[in-house]
């Protein structure tokens, strides 16, 4: 059977199917090695890498008798919106017309909820409106629910820092004893705020501490995404050289997001053949697109935020902002000023702290168009 046509196959916020994601051969093994064995994963990456795809990935791998549930909770605020969302999930995720998706509606119709229905998808929507420990006996039921079914479970939890953000007092030593009780359940906590789940899941003060096994997600290998979306552009009997391929990579930092966005556009555009002119045409009406939020953020900045945020994109990756050299070379004034615009922009999650193979730290811009739109202005 030949690979499915889709008119677009660069997915930009959707998991096509495995012929469309490239490689993570390896973490899509160690985390099916991990869901077997019975272990938790806490999953680790930056923004827009790719992990919400390989965690698609993985349930599309699942052996047979397991259940993949996804819970994407960044827009929640409390653990009522935490109980929406996870109800909502599960009903989504299991056909209702199932033996497992029959017993569940008849659990979630017995705990009262509103049940509306998305007005684009038309998939149903749960929704409580309780007090605080009704909230948390209904999570409990889910999890008991959960638990006896004849399916192995696997829950991710998505963007899963945010509950340190809850109002409700000890959510993670309340959420740490409810799971631990569970055998038949298996948990993937992802998020993309490292320094919030590294806190979560590494502090031996926190309820999570060792609770997990610890995965961080890098960035795909150069080589590999490069071979990928030439026979991708193949397939569908369009053509890229390796040399503008590695281009687009390279400009694209081979930071998944980014370069599925630039390839998405590249490929809409193109009948036949790439060409360095093409792709570059693509990147800069992208960049044009943006525009009116980046001038937002600019004009956010104070004037030595601004400069060490230029500073930064053009240098593309720094080791010691406060050097002198470095200060000197960007007219950024005194290391305590640049410490202060630092803070800020990091608080801000325009600049991230990375660290190399060798384990040494280094900071560059988050955004990868809005390094490429900062580059580019005077």
């Amino acid at each position: 059977m030949g690979i499915k046509q889709y008119e677009n196959p660069f997915p930009v916020t959707t998991y096509l199917g495995a012929e469309y994601f490239c490689d993570r051969e390896q973490e899509t093994a160690r985390l099916i090695s991990n869901i077997r064995s019975g272990n938790s994963t806490t999953l680790i990456a930056i923004r827009r890498i790719g992990k919400t795809g390989l965690i698609h990935h993985v349930f599309s791998q699942l052996p047979q008798g397991w259940k993949g549930i996804y819970v994407d909770i960044l827009e929640t605020e409390n653990l009522n919106h935490f109980l929406n969302l996870l109800a909502t999930s599960i009903i989504n995720a299991i056909p209702e017309k199932s033996s497992f998706g029959k017993h569940f509606w008849n659990l979630i119709k017995s705990l009262r909820p509103f049940i509306s229905y998305d007005a684009l998808t038309g998939l149903p929507q749960v929704s409580f409106d309780i007090k605080p420990k009704e909230v948390e006996i209904n999570i409990h039921s889910i999890f008991q629910f959960l638990e006896i079914q004849e399916y192995k479970i696997v829950v991710a939890i998505d963007e899963f820092q945010q509950i340190s953000r809850y109002p409700e007092k000890n959510t993670d030593a309340w959420l740490r004893t409810r799971i631990q009780q569970l055998k038949n359940v298996v948990f993937i906590f992802s998020g993309s705020q490292q320094h919030l789940m590294a806190e979560l899941f590494t502090s031996p003060h926190r309820p999570f501490f060792r609770s997990t096994l610890i995965m961080k997600l890098e960035k795909l290998n150069s080589e590999v995404y490069c071979n990928f979306i030439i026979s991708i552009f193949s397939k569908y009997k369009k053509s890229v050289s390796i040399e503008i391929a590695s281009q687009i990579l390279d400009w694209s930092k081979t930071h998944t997001f980014y370069v599925q966005q630039l390839c998405n556009r590249v490929f809409a555009s193109t009948i036949k053949e790439v060409t360095t002119e093409s792709w570059k045409q693509q990147a800069h009406q992208l960049l044009t697109e943006q525009e009116p939020v980046f001038f937002i953020l600019r004009n956010m900045l104070t004037k030595p935020q601004w400069r060490l945020l230029k500073a930064m994109a053009h240098d593309g990756i720094v080791y010691q902002p406060t050097a002198k050299a470095f200060l000197v070379k960007h007219h950024l004034g005194t290391s305590a000023t640049v410490l202060r615009s630092l803070k800020t922009l990091m608080e801000y999650e325009l600049i991230i702290k990375e660290f190399d193979a060798d384990g040494s730290s280094f900071y560059g811009v988050y955004d990868v168009f809005l390094q490429r739109w900062v580059e580019l202005s005077i």
